[in-house]
């Protein structure tokens, strides 16, 4: 299934659709448009998707990453939560794609702040087949939407997102730097990631205060079970919660049973004294079965 070739609106076609709409971009939102064609075909390539495969985008917004994905053949369901966006994205992009090729929603992909909504779920395949995630993403939904996405019994082969950049090193670090974190260490239990290509503020309309970064994260052959995942993120969670305490102190706060910490530890063969910075996220695994033999 190949997209049909289309002349991609220039943005003065754009602008003037939003003020006919009586549109003005929302901070709460996080509306920053990227209007460089080039920089939305880099995105799509980043992305590695082609005929047919299934991909999510989440915060359609005016539609030029969508064209440039269209263009790629891939199957595109577009999520959209802004009702006037959401109808000028459809007039333009609907005459760009081939039958079945595009699947627009109005929705709140974060229905529940930590829940993927519905009408997006519904769309998604339920096993087996591959599908990706491929967004210019919102700010303020980044980081609870990306632990979501790979917590779904189902997750994307892959996840290239336009962030800011600050967030993108997050998504990328490595133990024992400043930017790692609870959210790159949930991330990569199931992933690893780089980050591809730097993006500059003027390529945005409105221009935000922040620079912006491509990541891309790759789901691993081999990944936990869920019920490893959901213990090893309870685990990251409250030793980040109190990052610059030992191992031996947070957990046997959060156990509730100092003999039983320090028995986990030993058994994971983590050193009580270290801090949660330092560890690789197999460390939060080994720890969660350790705990899980204790309780069996």
């Amino acid at each position: 299934m190949t997209g049909v070739p289309g002349r991609r609106p220039p943005w003065k076609e754009f602008r003037a659709a939003l003020d006919a709409a009586g549109f003005h971009p929302s901070k709460k939102l996080g509306q920053n448009f990227l209007l460089d064609e080039n920089t939305a075909n880099a995105i799509a390539r980043d992305g590695r998707v082609g005929e047919g495969d299934l991909v999510l985008e989440v915060g359609v917004g005016c539609g030029f990453l969508s064209t440039a994905l269209l263009a790629t053949g891939a199957r595109l369901v577009g999520v959209e939560v802004d009702r006037r966006l959401y109808a000028i994205a459809a007039d333009f992009l609907e005459p760009l794609a081939a039958p079945g090729q595009l699947g627009l929603v109005r929705a709140d992909v974060l229905a529940k702040k930590r829940a993927v909504a519905p009408e997006v779920l519904e769309r998604l395949p339920e096993a087996d087949a591959p599908w990706h995630l491929v967004s210019n993403l919102p700010y303020s939904i980044a980081s609870p939407l990306l632990v979501s996405l790979a917590r779904l019994a189902h997750p994307p082969a892959s996840m290239t997102v336009l962030v800011q950049a600050e967030v993108a090193e997050r998504l990328t670090a490595v133990p024992d730097t400043p930017a790692w974190g609870g959210l790159t260490a949930k991330l990569h239990l199931s992933y690893s990631g780089r980050l591809t290509r730097r993006v500059g503020a003027a390529l945005f309309s409105p221009r935000p205060k922040v620079e912006s970064a491509v990541a891309r994260l790759e789901l691993l052959d081999e990944r936990p079970s869920d019920a490893e995942l959901a213990a090893a993120d309870a685990l990251i969670d409250a030793f980040f919660q109190a990052r610059r305490k030992t191992l031996r102190a947070t957990l046997g706060r959060h156990l509730g049973d100092r003999d039983l910490a320090a028995a986990a530890l030993e058994a994971a063969d983590l050193d009580p004294g270290c801090r949660p910075e330092v560890l690789a996220p197999t460390a939060f695994l080994d720890l969660a079965r350790a705990l899980e033999a204790r309780a069996g």
